[in-house]
């Protein structure tokens, strides 16, 4: 079972994360196997991507998604993982090349030098004129060399955006996606994808930031084959067990594990098809008798006969009595 485990460090001002994901993530790469599922890096890329949403969420308090998506001009086009309040998640992928298994990132993705990674925090319930809160950075560190893990691009990220010391340790497999991630706890304040933004004095600071690298160097020497291999408790105590570490109990907005859920529904895909237009909806009947919209994070299919897609447009007290399809 996908398990979430949330700490912290006694007297020290750092906090971290444990997420193993399991029968989630053997479901999702499951659903995508009757498209042919995808190479081995772009699994890997994936999972560590699903493993780092689902830790950024876990230490927010936001009652919406949080998206991260990675895109440039490699063979893999886009790749996106997104991550609701109860820490359901989805992922997918658009590879248009051949992916050498254990090519770096910027081989993925960024091979001209034009990838970015954007974390996108979208309100559930949004306010008249709100707009989803967005960050985009790119693959590359401060001195324009390319970052070839997503762990550097996202410390990177959180550094940048909203000044965080971060250090994540990801892996994933076909079996397991799982992540580390260790914080320097913020002061005081407000940001955006922590909650706080530090304001601290200067002597304070450098204290914090001496407990941060401390930490975070022993975070570091994780290695992928345990990170995949150990459970919880045996990584916590390998790294850790010179430190006082307190470990939270899951709070009751999280009593769910971490598991996969997708958002698609046929409201959604016939809004979608409204906003395409009756033109360009009747050229797809004309050509394929039905409109079928596959989709890409659960492998669900929603069709469209023409008395379906005629209903699309009809006003409310227009609509006649009839039931939808879905397979």
């Amino acid at each position: 079972m996908s398990e979430l485990h949330k700490f912290l460090f006694d007297g020290v001002p750092v906090r971290g994360a444990l997420v193993r994901l399991t029968d989630g993530w053997q479901e999702l790469l499951r659903r995508r196997q009757a498209a042919g599922g995808y190479p081995p890096a772009v699994t890997e890329l994936l999972g560590e991507m699903t493993a780092a949403a689902v830790l950024l969420h876990s230490n927010i308090k936001f009652a919406g998604a949080l998206v991260l998506q990675i895109f440039g001009d490699g063979p893999v086009k886009v790749a996106v993982a997104e991550v609701q309040p109860d820490l359901s998640f989805r992922a997918t992928a658009s590879v248009r090349g051949e992916v050498a298994p254990g090519v770096p990132l910027s081989h993925m993705v960024n091979v001209l030098g034009q990838g970015r990674c954007a974390i996108t925090l979208d309100p559930r319930e949004r306010l008249p004129g709100q707009q989803p809160y967005q960050g985009v950075v790119p693959l590359s560190d401060a001195a324009g060399r390319p970052l070839e893990r997503l762990s550097d691009v996202i410390g990177h990220y959180m550094q940048q955006s909203e000044q965080l010391d971060t250090r994540l340790v990801l892996a994933a497999d076909a079996s397991i996606a799982a992540g580390l991630l260790i914080q320097r706890m913020p002061a005081m304040g407000q940001a955006n994808l922590s909650g706080t933004a530090a304001v601290a004095h200067e002597s304070d600071a450098l204290g914090a930031n001496e407990d941060f690298h401390r930490i975070a160097t022993l975070a570091s020497s994780l290695t992928r084959q345990e990170l995949l291999g150990l459970d919880a408790d045996a990584i916590l105590h390998r790294l850790f067990w010179q430190e006082n570490l307190l470990r939270l109990a899951p709070s009751s907005a999280a009593q769910a594990h971490p598991r996969f859920g997708c958002t698609c529904s046929r409201e959604r895909v016939g809004a979608m098809l409204r906003g395409l237009g009756v033109e360009e909806v009747e050229a797809i009947l004309a050509e394929q008798g039905e409109v079928d919209v596959g989709c890409d994070f659960c492998g669900l299919h929603y069709r469209f006969d023409p008395v379906d897609a005629a209903r699309l447009f009809l006003t409310q007290d227009q609509q006649p009595p009839g039931s939808d399809r879905m397979q």
